[in-house]
């Protein structure tokens, strides 16, 4: 069995246990907890049934910090809270049918997104060449992309834990630069992991993960929806004009 299917069997296996016990609860948006740590499980088995080697054992620290931070994160946003608005609503939308469409359509879909984003994973295994130049640069990107990650995240939630900024969009620290700092931080550390994959593999569909979810955040489910949110709040339209939209990048006058 190729590495790549026996990838996709086991993201499919992975979210469908999310399914029974998001179907159990009634609570579809446990989802989002699993998407960091899922890579973790995923990078974990494929590292342990191939053989280690320097390289493969630093990709899987970085990987594996930034899932496992990823998933605190959003298990402390989430935990002790209703089901988000989105899977509500498709609940409602749904009806009879809100079983099988969510298994396909939220649980069955976040699987095929996790299997090509890690592409990096599933590609380097088994390693071909010993640490380079290129995994220095790889593990630089991964570097800047997670201290992106990292800080804006922890910007965002010390501003909205504040009551009186309910309804204010946030325009301090990294969110100063870029409107949306997290993605950008996302997007770069896989372009990291991918060059890290790459230069360990010599393998170039390394970087069709960090491409599918580069796309993914700025043009379908990341920058897109949070803009359309945002707009009708004060002074939005002011903090788009000067502010760039993805790409860090100095305020315009």
């Amino acid at each position: 069995m190729s590495i790549g299917l026996l990838s996709f069997i086991i993201v499919v296996v992975y979210f469908f246990l999310f399914f029974l016990v998001g179907t159990s609860i009634r609570n579809n948006s446990i989802v989002d907890m699993g998407w960091g740590i899922g890579f973790v499980i995923l990078n974990l088995i494929l590292y342990l049934i191939n053989q280690q080697t320097i390289g493969s054992f630093l990709f899987t620290i970085l990987l594996s910090i930034w899932g496992v931070r990823l998933f605190i994160h959003i298990f402390k946003r989430n935990i002790g809270k209703p089901e988000d608005f989105r899977y509500a609503a498709w609940r409602k939308e749904w009806g009879k049918w809100v079983v099988l469409r969510a298994f396909f359509q939220v649980y069955l879909l976040q699987a095929i997104f996790m299997w090509i984003v890690a592409f990096p994973i599933h590609t380097m295994y088994p390693v071909r060449q010993s640490i380079n130049y290129l995994t220095i640069i790889g593990m630089i990107i991964w570097l800047i992309g997670f201290g992106f990650e990292t800080i804006s995240d922890k910007q965002l939630s010390t501003f909205v834990s504040n009551p009186q900024n309910k309804g204010k969009i946030i325009e301090t620290g990294l969110w100063r630069y870029s409107r949306h700092p997290n993605y950008f931080g996302e997007a770069s550390l896989w372009w990291g992991l991918a060059l890290i994959s790459f230069s360990l593999s010599n393998n170039g569909l390394s970087f069709i993960g960090s491409a599918f979810i580069t796309f993914s955040l700025c043009f379908i489910s990341g920058v897109p929806f949070l803009e359309k949110r945002n707009a009708s709040k004060p002074g939005y339209t002011e903090y788009k004009r000067k502010t760039s939209v993805f790409i860090p990048w100095f305020v315009k006058k």
